[in-house]
């Protein structure tokens, strides 16, 4: 294929996407939906036929698009109001990830007999929920919530993916014989979070320092040079063992609570680029799985999916938040609700493929139709259950 039919492929595909996800909006589906539709149309098994079943390649994409995302979400965040969430974040990012990937990995080795080591792989790749979807569905429906609820369910979504990394690595291990022992999980755990949070607070000051006191001669070299900082911050930060996504995202807050030259232009910019990576990754994600396949694993899919939003969330919040002032029942059992599963999965699934893990394909499409049923069901009914529970603030008239 030449280059200029693999542009005009991929060009149509990102116009397809951007009109068909403003068409359905008005059906309520999420965009993320819409996108990961049009990638399984495009695929191999679908109208466009276009064959591709590289998880290294989709994996690298994934892992670049959620930098952006989670960046993104971190700059346009109100600091002011994660503050009074900081607590009950930290406590849903660590003990109720934990709490989610063990009741899943039980109750799927209970109700389907799947060996538990696997069901325990399967519990820490959808452990965390999903600040792409998070972050798409609260923006983009524009849902006013009361309360602290909003900052808290965007903090939760953003930083709790290493303890999901942290878990999917540990049990791939495992899987694949090596010995892994609870000291050096919690140390590996602490290495993350604490590097992460130290990474992510000096290069955010020194890049906001960058910023202020750097006066370059064309305006146009300032989105660029930020979006490779970011990059730089990420890779920086997992090569000396932290959490790369959430040190980007504090670099985000920073940069959102303080004011510097170009910033406005730079927060447009980011948020276009933010959607721009939404697209590609839920493209690329959805031309990487089979839909016939997808039928194979139908039920024991649904069931896993069932103990995951029924069950293991609701377990995963009301637990760890019986500790936590500040929040009614109503208030826990939206946050329950808003549990999405999204690209984060997905990319996590590749890992066991990368791994050479037994039936990791299996898995993967597991993972798929899991985070299908999250998008279609949780997803599209946000606003329904927020009104439901009497839980959205009211447009000024």
């Amino acid at each position: 294929m030449s280059t200029e039919h693999i542009l005009l492929i991929a060009a149509a595909i990102i116009v397809l996407s951007v009109f068909a996800s403003k068409a359905v909006s008005r059906l309520a589906l999420p965009a993320l939906a819409v996108f990961l539709a049009i990638g399984m149309l495009a695929g191999s098994e679908g109208l466009g036929g276009i064959a591709f079943d590289d998880a290294m390649v989709a994996q690298f994409i994934g892992v670049v698009a959620l930098v952006f995302i989670i960046f993104a979400g971190g700059l346009h965040s109100d600091v002011s109001s994660i503050r009074p969430v900081l607590r009950a974040g930290a406590v849903l990012s660590t003990a109720g990830v934990l709490i989610t990937a063990a009741m899943v990995a039980f109750l799927t080795y209970c109700f389907l007999g799947i060996p538990l080591k696997f069901s325990f792989l399967i519990g820490a790749i959808v452990s965390s929920t999903d600040a792409a979807a998070v972050f798409s569905v609260l923006g983009s429906r524009n849902i006013k919530l009361k309360g602290n609820l909003g900052p808290l369910l965007e903090f939760e979504s953003a930083s709790n993916d290493p303890i999901a990394v942290l878990l999917t690595i540990g049990v791939i291990h495992v899987i694949m014989g090596a010995e892994v022992s609870s000291a050096k999980f919690i140390l590996y755990f602490l290495e993350q979070i604490g590097i992460g949070v130290a990474s992510g607070y000096f290069l955010g000051k020194l890049t906001l320092f960058m910023l202020r006191k750097f006066k370059l001669d064309y305006k146009g070299l300032y989105a660029p040079l930020l979006a490779s900082v970011v990059l730089l911050i990420y890779a920086a930060t997992a090569l000396v063992g932290g959490s790369g996504f959430l040190a980007i995202y504090i670099v985000g807050l920073i940069l959102a609570h303080n004011d510097f030259p170009r910033k406005e232009g730079l927060k447009e910019f980011h948020d276009g680029l933010g959607w721009l990576m939404q697209i590609i990754m839920f493209v690329l994600l959805g031309l990487l799985v089979f839909p016939s396949r997808l039928l194979v694993i139908a039920y024991p899919a649904m069931v896993i999916s069932a103990v995951l939003i029924f069950i293991a969330r609701p377990v995963g919040v009301f637990l760890p938040m019986a500790f936590i002032k500040g929040f009614n029942t109503r208030e826990k059992i939206f946050i329950s609700w808003v549990g999405l599963r999204g690209s984060v999965p997905i990319v996590l699934a590749t890992f066991p493929m990368l791994a050479g893990v037994p039936y990791s394909k299996l898995v993967f499409n597991v993972i798929f139709f899991i985070v299908l049923t999250s998008v279609l069901l949780q997803a599209t009914s946000i606003g329904l259950v927020a009104r439901l529970l009497k839980l959205q603030q009211r447009s000024p008239d």
